[in-house]
Formats: C-alpha cells, sequence, structure tokens
C-alpha cells in the first residue's frame, strides 16, 4: 500500500471512530447553538466529508473533533445568514459567531441531555421523540430505527423530518427542563437510552468497537438522568435492566466467538458486581411503590438470575411479571418473551396459541417472532413449519454468529 492509499486509510479510519464516539455530542453543541436540529446534522456531514478530502493531503489534525466542530460551525454560520432573518435567527447567529467554548485543548461541552429533552418536548409528536433521539444522538439512518421501532423506514424518515421542523419552528428550547417539567419528557428519554442499549447489544460480533461504545454511552446516561431524578423509580429501573444485561455481555460469546443462549451460558463469566448494583437499584425503586415498564423488564432480568444461580424453576413468576409488563406496554415483543416463558410451564402447543398475531406491525420482519416460532414449532414436531420459520429468522439475522447458531437448529429438525 502506498503512503497515498495510507493516508487514506488513516483518514477514513479516524474519521469511524470520532462519528462512532462524538456524532451526538458534536450534534448537540451545534442544534444547542443554532436551534436547528436538521441544520447542525447538515454542517456536521459536510465538515466529515471535507475531513476526508482534507486529511489524507494535510494529515490528521491532533483533535479531530474540535477541527470538525470548526468547519461544521463555519458552514453553519453560513447557513444561518443565508436562511435566517428572523429573530431568533440573529440569536443563533450571535452564538454561534461569538462562540468561545471551542478550544482545540479542551474537551467539548456536553449537551446531549439537553438535545435529548428538546426532542421529548410536548410539542413533538409523541411516537416520534424516542426516534428522532436515536437520530441525533447516534446518527442512525432511519432505516435502522425503522426496523427497531417496528415500522417501514418511508413512514420513519417522514416523521423524523417534520419533528425536527416542528422543533425548529415552535423555537423549543435546547435545556434540561426545570423539574417540574422533567416528568412529562423522561419517559420518552429512558426510553431512548434503552433503545441506544438495545442496539449496541445487537450489534454483530465483527463490530464490538460500536457495540461497546453504544451501550457505555447509554449506560453513561442513564447514570446522569438517575442524578437529575434521583427519585424517580423509572429512572433506577432502566439502569438496573441495562446492568443486568451487560453483566452477562462475556458469556454472550464462547472462544470461538460463537453465539451462546442464557440457558447454556457460563456464570463465572457474568460480572456478578454489575448484578449485585443492578438488584440494589431495583430494590430502591420498589421501595416507591410506583411500578413501570422498567423495573418489571429489570425484574424479569432478575428471576432469570435467580433461575441460573439457584436451580430453582420459576417460571410462573416470570409468566406473572410478564402478564403485568404486557398489561402495561400491549407490546408483541414482551408476548412473544411471555410465550417462551408459558412453554415451559405448559407445552409449546399452548405457547404457539400465546404468540402475537403476525399482522402486529412490523412482525413479518422482526427475527426473535420467527426464531421463537420457529423453536415452539420443533418442540411440538411441526418439523417442515419449524423448517419455514427458522429459514426466515435466518435471512433476516444480521449477526453472523447468531445465523450459525439457528442453522444448528434447523439441521436437527433434519
Amino acid at each position: 500500500m502506498d503512503s497515498k492509499s495510507e493516508g487514506r486509510e488513516s483518514a477514513c479510519n479516524i474519521v469511524d471512530e470520532v462519528a462512532r464516539r462524538s456524532y451526538g455530542k458534536l450534534v448537540a453543541f451545534l442544534a444547542v447553538r443554532s436551534h436547528d436540529v436538521a441544520a447542525a446534522e447538515d454542517a456536521l456531514s459536510e465538515a466529515f466529508t471535507s475531513a476526508l478530502v482534507d486529511w489524507p493531503v494535510n494529515g490528521s489534525p491532533s483533535n479531530p473533533k474540535a477541527w470538525l466542530l470548526t468547519v461544521a460551525r463555519r458552514k453553519l454560520i453560513d447557513f444561518v445568514r443565508r436562511n435566517r432573518f428572523n429573530e431568533s435567527g440573529s440569536e443563533a447567529l450571535d452564538l454561534l459567531v461569538g462562540d468561545t467554548e471551542i478550544a482545540f485543548d479542551s474537551e467539548i461541552p456536553d449537551r446531549r441531555l439537553a438535545l435529548m429533552f428538546a426532542c421529548a418536548h410536548p410539542a413533538v409528536e409523541a411516537g416520534i421523540r424516542a426516534p428522532l433521539i436515536l437520530q441525533v444522538i447516534l446518527g442512525l439512518d432511519a432505516k435502522r430505527i425503522a426496523s427497531a421501532f417496528l415500522t417501514s423506514p418511508a413512514a420513519m424518515g417522514k416523521r423524523l423530518v417534520r419533528a425536527k421542523d416542528k422543533i425548529r419552528e415552535a423555537g423549543i428550547p435546547f435545556r434540561i427542563p426545570e423539574r417540574k417539567e422533567l416528568p412529562a419528557r423522561l419517559e420518552t428519554v429512558l426510553d431512548a437510552i434503552y433503545a441506544t442499549y438495545t442496539e449496541g447489544w445487537s450489534e454483530p460480533g465483527e463490530t464490538n468497537a460500536v457495540r461497546n461504545d453504544l451501550t457505555e454511552e447509554s449506560i453513561f446516561l442513564a447514570r446522569l438522568i438517575i442524578e437529575l431524578t434521583p427519585e424517580e423509580p423509572e429512572a433506577l429501573g432502566l439502569l438496573a435492566l441495562v446492568l443486568h444485561a451487560e453483566a452477562r455481555r462475556h458469556a454472550r460469546r464462547n472462544g470461538n466467538g460463537e453465539y451462546v443462549p442464557l440457558a447454556e451460558q457460563d456464570l463465572t463469566l457474568w460480572n456478578w458486581q454489575l448484578i449485585e448494583e443492578a438488584e440494589t437499584l431495583l430494590q430502591h425503586a420498589s421501595a416507591f411503590e410506583i411500578i413501570g415498564r422498567y423495573q418489571l423488564e429489570a425484574a424479569l432480568q432478575s428471576a432469570h438470575v435467580y433461575r441460573r444461580r439457584t436451580g430453582q424453576a420459576n417460571w410462573k413468576e416470570v409468566v406473572q411479571l410478564y402478564d403485568v409488563l404486557f398489561s402495561l406496554t400491549g407490546s408483541p415483543v414482551v408476548a412473544i418473551n411471555r410465550a417462551l416463558a408459558i412453554a415451559e410451564i405448559h407445552g409449546a402447543s399452548a405457547a404457539l396459541h400465546n404468540m402475537p398475531d403476525l399482522s402486529a406491525d412490523g412482525l413479518s420482519e422482526y427475527q426473535p417472532y420467527w426464531a421463537t416460532r420457529a423453536a415452539l414449532l420443533a418442540r411440538t414436531g411441526a418439523r417442515d413449519e419449524a423448517r419455514h420459520a427458522y429459514r426466515i429468522a435466518i435471512g433476516l439475522e444480521r449477526d453472523d454468529s447468531v445465523r450459525r447458531f439457528l442453522r444448528q437448529r434447523l439441521s436437527l429438525l433434519d
């Protein structure tokens, strides 16, 4: 490889790393000043493009984030000058031109929570708030977000554009709300943090750097929320939930990188310190006697840990927890997991009767639906139907190691 190619590859790697680790921080810094999320995203996108042209020729800067932010800020100033003639535009321009916070030798201030709460404002359509946070904080495209929220990419894309326009047109402030305003927006922010964690959790094994960044960032944000709202049981429940999941990180793959399901994981690889912290958080949350989704999800994780640690079956209690969770959320994902628990008590046929209807939004493209259906059909002896469901699940799965796991299950039918 010649020096020019090496320089281009090095620049691409640095740009990828900055985008992965700092996209949300950079967008938030720009959006808080411009009051325009879409313009901040466009300016940052142009800055990344400029970096791919400049850095291979002139070398990567010592502080890539500050370089990108400086270039994006200039582009944003040009945009505001071209398009803003009202009072809010003048205010945004004054903030951008007079900004003295950017320094090449200092850390960029973190304004992500302010941006997240702006996206969670009541003026924004309720159903798009969490997806909007995912896009502006993580830089995920509409297709990826649509998959997470079981909807079509086209519909998701249009709703995201409308939401950004609403934030600009309504002049929604980019700040952490007063304490009395927090409850109305907190649920959305918690949903987005959890979606961030699950996006990292489900990343294919070959992209562990991306996965680790997303999970670490979501845990950091969850802890930050608790500092803001230490007596909010659902915030405590969310952190307990993600810590329970994170505690099993190193047990999800064996030494060869192959997927290992929960029932077969090596308990010595679990992080028991994180599990104990999660249990403490869950107990603290329960003291408020206000049941919520994340507390129930964390309680389910706690029940799975108890069963694996003691060897005592507790499936009745698990089904009861799923019953309450389903009554709160009506989620088809909850219904799928509930069916698996029912199978342990009443058998696979009963579980199949309790599976959600395939006509539910997004289920036809949802891999766990087909993998669960395949496993249950196999247990009833319906091999042809099970093979069909396994093949669909394999086709929908992104992770090579999970695909291999599913293929092994399929091969057992033969």
